[in-house]
């Protein structure tokens, strides 16, 4: 009953997730008013469930490498306090990242107990909080040239293109819901590996690992904040960055999935090493900074800079670099709480 308690802020940490990252899934989808937003619901809850029980464990293991969380109290903290930040950022209209907070917090985590941080894997993750919307932009304006010379080449009707593009729309935010599982997974369950051991269970026809309960109960309180609390952040990306037609919501859908794909698939991360190549880091990217960079990528090739919308690009800016630093001071201040006045023990 105790661990459960301590996990209900991991619960509260993938609700978060749901209605702030999971939503940028559909976002573009829904604003364009092409996809219903009980579907949109409907399929990211479903596939970002089995991408969570699946493929989480790359980019969880990778997290893991930044500070390694012992005890149950420790990690109920550092989740909380990430939640938290995302909340009150989810609550402002803004599409920040859980990637940001939970690493915000486990460094104020390492700060407080006076644990190394591996300068190492916080360059690698902090490297992709800028790599990862500059690549998603590039895979979304060469996608958005591709797809726009096919469609001006091809004699389709625009009815069918239309039900072509739906189509195509519900298959790429699968796609995408799946590599947020994958990858994003960790954010809500990677600080409780090490600090809870859960034996093996028999599930129907299935064998799920400790961890990979960790990643089905975390996959669920993702699923519910897609339910209940997406849809406000799925209209600031989908209408306000910048307008998008049907298409060009495909193109951004599949974009996004594409950059978490990369950074989660071991597979992928394995056959670079067998050809001669440096291994893909599997850590927690931010999505909500992926779906961003890809829209930017299609307002650079549709009409240069000139069609953005700069005031909320700023704004959205502004919530990227204060997550992390709010999230670290709120750890460390609460472990010093949790640790002398509730006398329970964070290292």
């Amino acid at each position: 009953m105790g661990g459960l308690v301590f996990l209900s802020s991991a619960l509260f940490m993938g609700w978060s997730l749901g209605a702030n990252d999971a939503a940028n899934i559909f976002g573009t989808a829904v604003g364009t008013k092409m996809v219903r937003f009980r579907t949109a619901a409907i399929i990211s809850s479903l596939f970002v469930i089995i991408g969570a029980v699946v493929g989480g464990s790359g980019a969880s293991h990778g997290l893991g490498a930044l500070g390694t969380v012992g005890q149950l109290p420790g990690a109920f903290i550092l989740s909380f306090c990430a939640a938290i930040t995302v909340l009150l950022m989810t609550k402002s209209g803004l599409p920040v990242s859980t990637s940001q907070a939970i690493v915000g917090a486990i460094v104020g985590w390492n700060i407080y107990t006076g644990s190394h941080t591996e300068l190492s894997v916080l360059s690698k993750i902090v490297g992709t909080w800028i790599f990862g919307p500059i690549l998603a932009g590039i895979f979304a304006a060469l996608l958005f040239l591709l797809v726009r010379r096919i469609v001006n080449n091809s004699t389709i009707h625009l009815l069918l293109l239309d039900r072509y593009t739906r189509g195509g729309l519900l298959i790429a935010g699968a796609f995408g819901a799946y590599a947020l599982g994958a990858n994003n997974i960790a954010n809500v369950m990677g600080v409780f590996i090490q600090a809870i051991d859960l034996p093996t269970r028999q599930i129907a026809f299935v064998s799920l690992s400790g961890e990979q309960q960790l990643y089905l109960l975390g996959g669920l309180a993702i699923a519910v904040g897609v339910v209940t609390y997406s849809k406000r952040v799925m209209m600031t990306v989908g209408n306000n960055i910048f307008k998008l037609s049907p298409i060009s919501a495909f193109v951004v859908v599949l974009a996004t999935a594409m950059v978490l794909f990369v950074f989660s698939s071991t597979a992928l991360s394995d056959l670079f090493i067998s050809i001669g190549l440096p291994p893909i880091p599997l850590i927690p990217v931010s999505q909500s900074q992926a779906c961003v960079g890809a829209v930017l990528g299609i307002g650079f090739v549709k009409g240069g800079w000139r069609i953005i919308n700069y005031r909320l690009l700023g704004k959205i800016a502004i919530g990227w670099v204060a997550t992390p630093l709010m999230s670290a001071a709120s750890s460390y201040l609460l472990l010093f709480f949790m640790q002398n006045v509730f006398m329970q023990p964070v290292l």
